[in-house]
């Protein structure tokens, strides 16, 4: 059995930042790649930004430049540094992780970007 658990979602001014956290324990052998992804009320689940095992990152080109993506293996948790943010970054934020044969969802985290 593996459990996500995300963190750090708000409600945030235009151009403030926040920082999500999404952390997988149990029966974990070994995890691959990590991403956030986003869903916004009527729209699809899109990714924001992923990172490989090996550190490579990808980003949405919506995020490029403000959003910043990191793990850290020891503690298997996966982190999302959100600057600059707009309010059309306002969503759930998803984190999804890779362990062994499958990808594990969180439960979703509210961010909202509004004065």
């Amino acid at each position: 059995q593996v459990q996500l658990v995300e963190s750090g979602g708000g409600l945030v001014q235009p151009g403030g930042s926040l920082r999500l956290s999404c952390a997988a324990s149990g029966r974990i052998f070994r995890i691959y790649g990590m991403g956030w992804y986003r869903q916004a009320p009527g729209n699809q689940r899109d990714l924001v930004a992923s990172i490989t095992s090996g550190g490579s990152t990808n980003y949405a080109d919506s995020v490029k430049g403000r959003f910043t993506i990191s793990r850290d293996n020891a503690k298997n948790t996966v982190y999302l540094q959100m600057d600059s943010l707009k309010p059309e970054d306002t969503a759930v934020y998803h984190c999804n992780i890779g362990i062994g044969t499958r990808g594990y969802w969180g439960q979703g985290t509210q961010v909202t970007v509004s004065s």
